[in-house]
């Protein structure tokens, strides 16, 4: 009885296994479908512009000081020469930590990126959640990026019910790209 009562237990929890269902979204996808994604990236393309304009001004400074002091070197006392070149080389280090704190891991760059793409990003995410859960979703992968999925039937594609719970609309000959 036991053994009878074992299996029925195992066979139930294989059926459970199997029937849980599975969807896929592209969040790429997604995301290039919103407007406020779109705007977000072109804002961040606009500061990224602006702050390297502003480390090239930088450095095309510190090349016009160093031009500057090669033709005059020759006739400077050693002490203003050295003084030159400290001034030169403190410049240079400046405008390289300048260029770190815009562009580096962490920078001012990736800080802005989390202040306008993480909450859309976060939207996403929670609609995905309350679709999945909704349906009845046991996983959603997301096939941009990292995830490799050889195979994926179209069926079990819910990028365009979460772009409708997101209020995108969506031109149907793009979809066919």
């Amino acid at each position: 009885m036991k053994k009878l009562l074992l299996s029925a237990v195992i066979i139930m929890m294989a059926m459970v296994g199997f029937s849980q269902k599975y969807a896929y979204i592209n969040s790429e996808y997604i995301l290039s479908n919103m407007s406020e994604y779109k705007e977000a990236q072109a804002e961040l393309n606009r500061v990224a512009v602006m702050w390297q304009k502003e480390i090239e001004a930088k450095f095309a400074a510190i090349d016009s000081m160093y031009k500057r002091y090669q033709v005059e070197a020759i006739t400077m006392p050693e002490q203003i020469k050295k003084s030159r070149e400290e001034a030169i080389i403190s410049e240079e280090k400046a405008a390289k930590e300048l260029q770190k704190k815009r562009f580096g891991q962490d920078g001012d760059l990736f800080k802005k990126r989390e202040e306008l793409v993480k909450p859309i990003q976060d939207r996403v995410i929670s609609t995905v959640n309350d679709y999945a859960k909704e349906k009845g979703y046991a996983f959603v992968f997301d096939t941009a990026g990292e995830m490799t999925i050889i195979y994926a039937d179209p069926k079990w594609d819910i990028n365009q019910p979460v772009m409708q719970k997101l209020g995108i609309s969506v031109n149907s000959e793009l979809d066919e790209d």
